[in-house]
């Protein structure tokens, strides 16, 4: 891959911060990135996916305007929740099975600009993952990469099912089997090594088991934090939830006002020891990884290192536009920032 020696620093120093990248990331196209290798045809064709194309929409000309949502929609993946193909075991109990493909796939992180990634099918986040407590959780995962992967499930499980070994090469599978407990808000990633890399190129995603009596109703959403480091110099130029820069900014999530929000929240950043979500003109109630529904942080900040979770719970008061950001300032200026818009 053909990659610039263009910093975080550069991207502040060209206006990208702040009111630019509201505006539209005007400045992205003029960073000297440019685009990786396109994957090959068969990884995606082993996943059921189309092969993917630079068409229309490479960064040639620094246009303004959205990335691509064809191939991952930010405001669909806040919404969807997987809860996997649904029988009965002969003891009575539910049986939820998902197939899951490791494909390497370019994604648009920012208008026109593009990250090499590895994949859980095709898309960074993978899908996010659903059950209840006790359910029995069966992944059938294939390998149709080009490095070896793994799945690591958080939560408690037989160590045989841990996704540290074996490790499944290209072209094998393997069976991932347990009993979902505890009820929270999990995590699973590939935790093949080197670790940081494998994490950091996009194998991830959200893991939620309900409680068995479930919770209050509420609209629901997810919100991974990530990072990119679109020029492999240890450093992120571009952060954002879920994937794509000031998406949320540009498209503001709607709510209600007085309607309960529920955020399941998960910190996967890479070369930054915290993230955080700071919600504007409101606070929240934080259940520290979800796995308690009896006690709770009242906050309008979330700190989260690599990993950690936070279920946040809230309601907006008033109609109009509530920012949502990291609370370290460069993050939320290299594009970790949002807004909801409560209407009445």
């Amino acid at each position: 891959m053909k990659t610039t020696a263009f910093t975080r620093r550069d991207f502040l120093r060209a206006g990208i911060a702040g009111g630019a990248g509201l505006a539209g990331l005007t400045l992205l196209s003029h960073a000297g990135l440019t685009q990786a290798q396109a994957p090959h045809p068969d990884h995606a064709a082993q996943a059921g996916l189309p092969p993917i194309g630079h068409g229309a929409h490479a960064a040639t000309d620094g246009a303004v305007g959205d990335v691509d949502t064809s191939a991952f929609d930010p405001m669909q993946y806040l919404y969807h929740f997987d809860f996997g193909r649904v029988s009965t075991l002969p003891n009575g109990q539910t049986l939820r099975e998902w197939d899951i493909n490791a494909i390497n796939r370019e994604i648009e992180v920012a208008p026109g600009v593009f990250f090499p990634a590895w994949t859980y099918d095709g898309q960074v986040p993978g899908r996010t993952f659903r059950c209840t407590q006790g359910d029995r959780l069966r992944f059938n995962f294939g390998n149709g990469a080009d490095h070896p992967h793994t799945i690591h499930f958080h939560g408690i499980h037989p160590p045989a099912m841990d996704g540290i070994t074996p490790a499944v090469n290209p072209g094998e599978r393997f069976v991932y089997e347990f009993d979902a407990k505890p009820f929270g808000l999990h995590l699973y990633h590939c935790h093949a090594v080197p670790l940081k890399r494998h994490i950091h190129k996009g194998l991830y995603g959200v893991f939620i088991v309900d409680p068995p009596g479930g919770r209050p109703p509420a609209r629901e959403m997810v919100m991974m934090m990530n990072g990119f480091d679109t020029n492999f110099d240890g450093e992120n130029e571009i952060y954002a939830v879920n994937t794509v820069a000031f998406h949320y900014a540009k498209h503001p999530i709607q709510v209600k006002v007085g309607e309960l929000v529920r955020v399941y929240l998960v910190n996967i950043t890479e070369f930054d020891p915290i993230n955080s979500f700071h919600l504007h003109a409101g606070m929240v109630k934080l259940f520290k990884t979800g796995t308690r529904l009896d006690y709770y942080e009242y906050t309008d900040i979330a700190m989260l290192c690599q990993g950690e979770r936070a279920v946040l719970e809230f309601t907006l008061d008033y109609p109009g536009q509530y920012m949502f950001h990291a609370h370290q300032s460069e993050l939320a200026e290299l594009g970790w920032m949002g807004l909801f818009e409560a209407v009445a």
